[in-house]
């Protein structure tokens, strides 16, 4: 078998990636990381309106998502997840507290950790947040059938998993 043969060596071969275009002005309706924002903004918005009959504001119930989740049970799990400061997770959770949505204890493991949990009526309030949530996204995906939203899905997890690599320093992607 030749070497141009063996699909492992033709693997191997740098592949030859189409230049991406120079992105433009910032607010060039073509550029993608603009479309990016602007979409998440319009996303929150809409996010934010359909929290509020529940009490909660934007910074306010996606902490309640992620204790009800389980993904994270202090500030510090919390802001992490969230990618907020700890001062200004340490004031979400003080006014989710106020609201009896929130309830904080010590660790009985290590007394230095807070444990951040849901209140029954946090998890009350909790149980309406999917439902918004879905609510937006479906709004926002209007027009779209099953195979350009899994196919929006996988772009948008190759993107994640391509900004968590270490970056090339080709501007082309190659």
């Amino acid at each position: 078998m030749s070497s141009s043969d063996d699909p492992f060596l033709q693997a191997a071969r740098p592949v030859k990636r189409p230049v991406m275009p120079a992105f433009s002005a910032y607010q060039d309706e073509s550029n993608l990381g603009f479309l990016m924002k602007q979409v998440y903004t319009s996303l929150n918005r809409m996010l934010d309106t359909q929290m509020a009959p529940l009490g909660l504001t934007a910074m306010q119930w996606r902490p309640i998502a992620c204790l009800a989740n389980k993904r994270a049970d202090t500030a510090v799990g919390l802001a992490r997840i969230l990618d907020v400061d700890t001062g200004a997770m340490t004031r979400t959770l003080d006014r989710l507290e106020a609201k009896g949505l929130v309830a904080r204890s010590r660790s009985q493991e290590d007394r230095r950790v807070i444990r951040i949990e849901l209140t029954e009526d946090g998890q009350a309030t909790a149980r309406g947040i999917p439902e918004r949530i879905s609510r937006s996204i479906h709004h926002h995906l209007r027009g779209f059938d099953d195979q350009e939203t899994r196919l929006l899905t996988h772009f948008m997890q190759r993107m994640l998993a391509n900004g968590s690599a270490p970056p090339s320093g080709d501007p082309g992607g190659g």
